[in-house]
């Protein structure tokens, strides 16, 4: 069972479970927390987990106005520090990695560590393997049916609301997020980029992103797609632990992370 927290406004629907350190779960755009099920005992079983809805997904209503990430990263920051109550492990699946490397940047006295699957940080226009998979969708087409069947079971504003929420995202990643590659290297936090070899972000961006981010780790799980977590939740959870317990990387014959020579 979950619970709600006045946010900034927004009344944020989250849930709870384990013990240890805490550790947040952000779902992907136009998901709820249904979608991490096979990641979340696992890592309840190390962690305080702590997995949150954002505004108009799930149990969270929509708020008046558009969706953007930096609002999105608001919430989060307000969530941290509110409901959590320190500094956490974020560990984000799309639009909650888009949302994940946001808070990063924003606030690293709040982030322990970060692990970003399937993020892009620039829009999908210029980042997506088939940028015009987009025009595509629809909040009543069949690409988006399994996520109306999520919204419409959970969704305080109703089923009827569902079109407008969907409208949103799709705007929302059209033209978001805008970081940069200078904002991304302002990240402090020990990161960790992951995708699927057949996401729907290029191999390019997401080597992009990983030199953006200072001493960042990068994992591309073969025979996977941009549901990586489903299709190989054993591997993506072992590698999330490994990435958030093993703490300075040192390997035998390093050339990105090797220490610069002196003199």
């Amino acid at each position: 069972m979950g619970k709600y927290a006045d946010l900034r406004g927004v009344r944020t629907w989250y849930e709870t479970e384990g013990t240890g350190e805490p550790l947040v779960l952000l779902h992907g755009g136009l998901c709820t927390n249904d979608t991490w099920g096979a990641q979340r005992p696992d890592l309840a079983a190390g962690y305080r987990v702590f997995l949150p809805e954002r505004r108009a997904h799930g149990h969270t209503p929509d708020v008046a106005g558009p969706l953007t990430y930096r609002d999105m990263a608001e919430d989060t920051v307000a969530f941290v520090e509110t409901v959590v109550g320190g500094p956490a492990h974020l560990v984000g699946w799309s639009d909650g990695g888009v949302v994940a490397l946001l808070v990063a940047v924003a606030r690293p006295d709040l982030v322990r560590g970060v692990v970003v699957i399937g993020a892009n940080f620039r829009p999908a226009t210029e980042c997506f393997v088939d940028p015009g998979m987009l025009d595509a969708m629809t909040p009543e087409g069949p690409d988006l049916a399994f996520f109306r069947e999520l919204y419409e079971a959970v969704s305080p504003d109703g089923a009827g609301h569902w079109p407008v929420a969907a409208a949103k995202v799709l705007d929302m990643w059209r033209t978001q997020p805008t970081l940069t590659t200078d904002e991304l290297a302002r990240i402090q936090a020990p990161a960790l980029v992951m995708s699927g070899d057949d996401d729907l972000m290029t191999l390019e961006h997401t080597a992009a992103l990983y030199r953006a981010v200072p001493g960042a780790r990068l994992a591309v799980v073969p025979g996977a797609s941009h549901l990586v977590p489903l299709e190989k939740a054993a591997l993506v959870n072992g590698l999330i632990r490994e990435h958030l317990t093993r703490g300075e990387v040192e390997t035998m014959l390093p050339v990105r992370r090797a220490h610069p020579r002196s003199g």
